[in-house]
C-alpha cells in the first residue's frame, strides 16, 4: 500500500519582525564582538561581525585581514576619517535593509570614501540597481581613475550591460580604446556563459558604446579578424569606422563616438578628432 506523498509548504512569518529585531542590536553592546573608533569624536560603535561579514564585502575584507587571536579580535577599528553619524547610516542599512533618505546620502559618503578597486564595480552595480545617482557618480569618478585595474576584477565581468554602458559612457576613462573593447569581450563571453545566450546578444546595447574610430587601419583589421569568430560588434558599427578613415570626417549623428577618452593614446588619425577628455 503506497503512501500519499508528503506536500511541503512554506511558513512565512511577519516580514517586520526580523529587521525590527536587529535594529534593537544597531551599536548594541550586548553580544557584540567587534568594535569601532570612529570620527574625530572618537566616538564607539558596537557590531557583530557576523552580520557584516555576510551583508557587506567591505567588511568582510577588513576582518579577514586582521590577526584572529581572542585578544588581538578585541582592539577596535579606527575609522578616523569617518563621520559617526555616516558609519551609523550604513550600519542600520546593513542589519535592517533600509535606511532613512537623509541617512542614503550620508552612505554615498561613506562608500566614497570606502572604494576600492575590487569592489567598485559592485558599488556602481547597486547605484544602477536601485537609481542612485549620487552613489553612481562617486564610483564612476573611482573607476575613471583606475580603469586599467579595474577591467581586470571578477566585479567588472559580473556588471550588468546597463552598469557596463555607464561606464563606456565616460570620457574620461583612463584607458586605450583597445584593452577597453578586449575587456569588453571577457565580459560578454562571462555573461554569455551565464545567461546562455550567443554572446552578439547579451552584448548589442553595450557595443553601440565602443569608439572604433578611435582604432588605427591595422587594429581595426585586427579587430575585424577577432570579430569573425564571435560577431561581438555588428558589421555596420565596424564599417562606420573604416567609412571615418576614408573620409576623415565625423558624422554628425553620433559625434560623441568621435570623442577620444582620457586614456586614448594617440594615432596619425586623431587629427581629425576632437581634443582628448581633460
Amino acid at each position: 500500500m503506497s503512501r500519499a506523498p508528503v506536500v511541503s509548504s512554506l511558513l512565512q512569518g511577519d516580514g517586520s519582525a526580523l529587521p525590527a529585531a536587529l535594529r534593537g542590536l544597531i551599536n548594541n553592546a550586548q553580544c557584540s564582538d567587534v568594535s569601532f573608533v570612529v570620527g574625530k569624536q572618537r566616538q564607539v560603535v558596537h557590531a557583530h561581525r557576523c552580520i557584516l561579514m555576510c551583508r557587506c564585502k567591505v567588511f568582510q575584507r577588513m576582518f579577514s585581514r586582521q590577526p584572529q587571536t581572542p585578544k588581538e579580535m578585541q582592539v577596535p577599528f579606527i575609522l578616523a576619517d569617518v563621520q559617526p553619524e555616516v558609519f551609523l547610516a550604513v550600519i542600520e542599512f546593513i542589519y535592517t535593509n533600509s535606511v532613512t533618505l537623509d541617512s542614503v546620502i550620508l552612505c554615498v559618503d561613506f562608500i566614497g570614501q570606502t572604494l576600492t578597486v575590487e569592489l567598485a564595480c559592485e558599488a556602481l552595480q547597486a547605484a544602477v540597481t536601485y537609481g542612485q545617482g549620487d552613489m553612481r557618480q562617486k564610483c564612476l569618478g573611482f573607476i575613471e581613475l583606475y580603469t586599467q585595474e579595474i577591467i581586470k576584477t571578477q566585479s567588472f565581468r559580473e556588471l550588468s550591460d546597463l552598469g557596463l554602458v555607464s561606464i563606456l559612457q565616460s570620457d574620461h576613462l583612463a584607458i586605450d580604446e583597445v584593452p577597453l573593447i578586449q575587456a569588453v569581450r571577457e565580459w560578454a563571453y562571462v555573461s554569455s556563459a551565464v545567461l546562455d545566450v550567443p554572446v552578439s546578444v547579451v552584448a548589442q546595447d553595450v557595443v553601440r558604446d565602443l569608439r572604433l574610430v578611435l582604432l588605427s587601419p591595422d587594429e581595426l583589421t585586427t579587430l575585424e579578424r577577432e570579430n569573425a569568430k564571435d560577431e561581438l560588434i555588428p558589421e555596420i558599427q565596424i564599417a562606420q569606422a573604416w567609412k571615418f578613415h576614408a573620409l576623415k570626417k565625423v558624422s554628425d549623428s553620433n559625434p560623441h563616438h568621435y570623442q577620444r577618452r582620457k586614456g586614448t593614446l594617440p594615432r596619425e588619425h586623431h587629427l581629425y578628432l576632437d581634443p582628448p577628455a581633460k
